[in-house]
Parts: structure tokens; sequence; C-alpha cells
């Protein structure tokens, strides 16, 4: 399994100043990096069915996110989901097959790539829907706030989501009721295939936010220390009862849309650009200049993440695929 445990997070607000957060952290952007390296291997093959969406080059975002995050809060996933699950302390193996359709998956195979959900960890589900995990956030964190707890949820989503109508209704709702919410847009850049330039008018999605009387904030998304600090004061504000805040992510995905996606609307030269600013290199260079980590130490959690993801295609792989005849139970029908 692969967590950060959000109490090893130093009180300075940077997870790279502390070895043991460096550590973990690292160990989820890698475990995220290699895991859809993984699955993008397996689908070539042919060896694994219906679609994917990988953020590969997004890596800082969940695991910025999900350190800030206590193992009772809640999130809602998107259907570009996997890091964010990973993040949130999931079973890779159990991640697999899901993906692989096996019976041992989060949902026995049902929801694939696009549907994971694990209560048990807090992850309320990615869903398939653009900006369909946003309302639904919003209902957890009314639901938080009504039995007066203080957890606090979190909904990831792209930049194409805050121009769908559920996105405003959502911002609207939490803002009136202060909710325990904080929303995390992960701008990309691209709605499919279509440039945010071409799709708002506005310069920073963040700026969204003010129109409902709450704070949006734009982080650079690859800094996984400057997603961690603005996401870290965010949750304190929500538990607080202070109501929502916005996180704009600035981002890049290195892969297409889908895998479908022959990537022919992006320039090699803009893809080659934010390669150069990849989340993992940065932060281990950060962690090494800063004296954090060695390389030594670096390899070693390197290496265990490697292995960790090999464990979970081998056993994932050995497990009874799913059952078409239990395609019906769990399913709502009417009484005849």
């Amino acid at each position: 399994m692969t967590s950060i445990n959000p109490l090893l997070a130093p009180d300075t607000g940077s997870i790279s100043v502390n070895a043991a957060s460096a550590s973990a952290a690292l160990e989820s952007l890698l475990s995220i990096r290699y895991f859809e390296e993984a699955v993008d291997g397996l689908f070539a093959r042919g060896l694994m069915h219906g679609t994917m969406h990988l953020s590969i080059g997004q890596e800082a975002v969940a695991t910025g996110v999900c350190a800030a995050l206590r193992r009772t809060d809640f999130i809602t996933s998107t259907h570009r989901g996997h890091g964010h699950c990973i993040a949130k302390g999931a079973d890779l193996t159990r991640m697999m097959a899901e993906l692989l359709a096996k019976q041992t998956g989060y949902c026995r195979g049902r929801g694939g790539s696009m549907h994971i959900a694990d209560v048990e960890t807090g992850n309320l589900g990615a869903n398939g829907i653009v900006a369909g995990g946003i309302p639904i956030a919003a209902g957890a964190a009314l639901a938080q706030k009504m039995k007066g707890k203080d957890n606090v949820v979190v909904s990831f989503f792209g930049d194409g989501a805050t121009n769908e109508g559920a996105f405003h209704e959502a911002m609207n709702l939490a803002a009136i009721w202060d909710l325990p919410v904080v929303f995390i847009c992960e701008n990309n850049k691209y709605g499919m295939s279509g440039s945010t330039e071409f799709s708002m008018r506005i310069d920073q999605i963040s700026e969204r936010a003010g129109s409902y009387g709450f704070p949006g904030v734009t982080v650079d998304g690859n800094d996984v220390d400057a997603v961690f600090e603005a996401t870290k004061t965010a949750v304190e504000r929500a538990r607080a009862g202070e109501g929502p805040t916005l996180i704009e992510c600035m981002t890049y995905r290195h892969k297409g849309h889908s895998k479908s996606d022959k990537n022919l609307y992006r320039t090699k030269e803009e893809i080659e650009e934010w390669k150069a600013k990849d989340p993992i290199g940065r932060f281990e260079q950060k962690v090494m200049e800063q004296g954090t980590l060695t390389k030594e130490q670096i390899d070693a959690i390197t290496e265990k993440a490697r292995n960790s993801v090999r464990s979970a295609i081998t056993e994932a792989s050995e497990a009874p695929d799913s059952d078409p005849a239990e395609l019906l139970s769990s399913v709502y029908r009417e009484a005849e």
C-alpha cells in the first residue's frame, strides 16, 4: 500500500525539508508514475480493455493535496483519477485488479479505470462525467457539517469542468453554507483537445472563486511543496468552519487525453517544454540540494515503488476474472 501520512509533514508547511515526509511524497509520486506507465503498457499489449486517462506529469497535485489530509477526510475524483486514488492510500494490487476486470478489484472489476472508489481511505469515487464529482463533494461536505464532524472533503477536477453548470452550482452552495470543502482544479491547459485559451476569457480559473465570496489561489501544480502549502491552508480554513477555497494547480499531462488521443493539437515543442518541468525530477533535485534525502535514499525509494507496481501486476493478473453471473447484483431493480 502506498500512502502519505500527513502527520509527517513539518510545521513549516513544507514537505521537502523533512526526511520522512519527503520520502513518503517521493514514493507517492513514483508509485503514480510507474503505475500509469504500467497501465499504458498493458493497454498497448491488449491485456487491458476499455479506456483510460493518464495523469503522467500531474503527480504533484494528487501527492501534495493528499499529504494535507487526514485519513478520515474525503475526496472525489475524476476520469483521470489513478493518482488521486494512490495518493489517498489505495492498495496498488486492488487498483490493478480493478483495471484488469478481476474479482478482487475495488469494484469487483466493474468500474475499471474511471470508476474506482475506496471508501475505507475516504475516496468517494472517480467519475466519468465531467464535473460529476464536484456536487458530490459539496453534498459530502454538507453531511459532515450536519453530523458535527470536522472532516474535510476535497474535490479534484480539470479545467474543462469549470465551464459546467455543476461546478458553479456546487461553488455557490458551498459558499452560502460555509461547507468544509476544498475545490482542486488541475489546470493542464486542455479540455480534451481544446485549449483553455479558447474556452474561457479569464487568465486564471481561481478568479472564479471571488464571484462566490471565498478565496481562490493559483499555484505551480508541478511543485509538491506549493500544492501542499496551499492545500494545508485551505484545509485548516475549512476545518475551522470558515468555508471553501478554490485552488488552481497549473500542470500538464504528458500523454494525450485518453489512450486513443494522437496529440495532433499540441506541438512537440510544447510537450517537451513541459516535460522539462517534470514534477518528479524537480522534487528529487530539490530534496538532494537541501540535503533532505541522499541519492542512495532516492534510489532505494525508486526501487521500492517500482517493485510495488510489479508485484501489483503479478498478483492482480493471477486473480480470478469478474464473475458474469454477478453482473446484476448490487444494481437497483424495481420489484416485479
